[in-house]
């Protein structure tokens, strides 16, 4: 077996390969886990067991759960999926920055629909926040896409930053355990899109902003 001798240690490629290889696969795991899509489903989740929604019979929570994850996830997803087997579209061709303009489309229309079940069931206007950031991030997100490729999973962590400022003014809480695991979140998320080389460093960032700036408007407009 070949070795290679730094100092006093030695480093076998074997080694290297499976460190790489791990790394790889929690990049991996952290970018399917913590995928753009999911946050309005979490955030309802979290809104409605931890705060005095949890009141609400548990059948009205789960429905209301039910149909959140449908619109901004399921109905996206599946929607995605048909677009592109009708066009022969593979992944990578999909990633292209023309391309997404459709799926992102495709987000919106679904987050609108779940925008206008939220107001007709006359849920607290918190909730109707998440819909209103996540529809302003799909916009923001098809508007730069013209010109510029911006890390979406970043973007979306970033609303989660935004939000929660403006949030912890409205329920007068301390946010600096909430936000310390968003800006950990951001950096772990960041760091998977560049490992597995779907985004540079100012695309992460940039699409960190973005977000920021998305999650503070969209919470803002609500409130306001």
């Amino acid at each position: 077996m070949t070795e290679t001798h730094f100092g006093n240690h030695t480093a076998y490629p074997g080694a290297r390969r499976s460190s790489s290889r791990w790394l790889l696969l929690s990049a991996r795991a952290l970018s399917t886990v913590f995928r753009p899509s999911f946050y309005p489903t979490v955030a309802f989740f979290v809104l409605l067991t931890f705060t005095f929604l949890r009141m609400l019979p548990f059948v009205y929570r789960l429905c209301v759960l039910a149909v959140v994850y449908i619109l901004t996830y399921a109905v996206p997803y599946f929607g995605v999926r048909f677009y592109r087997r009708t066009k022969g579209l593979s992944k990578q061709q999909l990633r292209e920055r023309k391309a997404r303009i459709v799926p992102y489309a495709i987000h919106i229309v679904s987050y609108l629909v779940c925008l206008d079940f939220v107001w007709r069931m006359r849920l607290p206007s918190f909730l109707l926040c998440v819909i209103v950031i996540s529809i302003i991030l799909q916009a923001a997100c098809t508007v730069i896409s013209f010109w510029w490729k911006i890390s979406v999973h970043s973007a979306a962590v970033g609303t989660v930053i935004g939000g929660l400022v403006v949030y912890s003014s409205v329920f007068a809480f301390n946010p600096v355990w909430w936000l310390s695991g968003a800006i950990l979140l951001s950096g772990l998320t960041g760091s998977s899109r560049m490992l597995l080389r779907q985004h540079s460093l100012w695309q992460v960032l940039g699409g960190t902003i973005v977000g920021i700036g998305c999650g503070l408007l969209g919470t803002l407009i609500v409130q306001i």
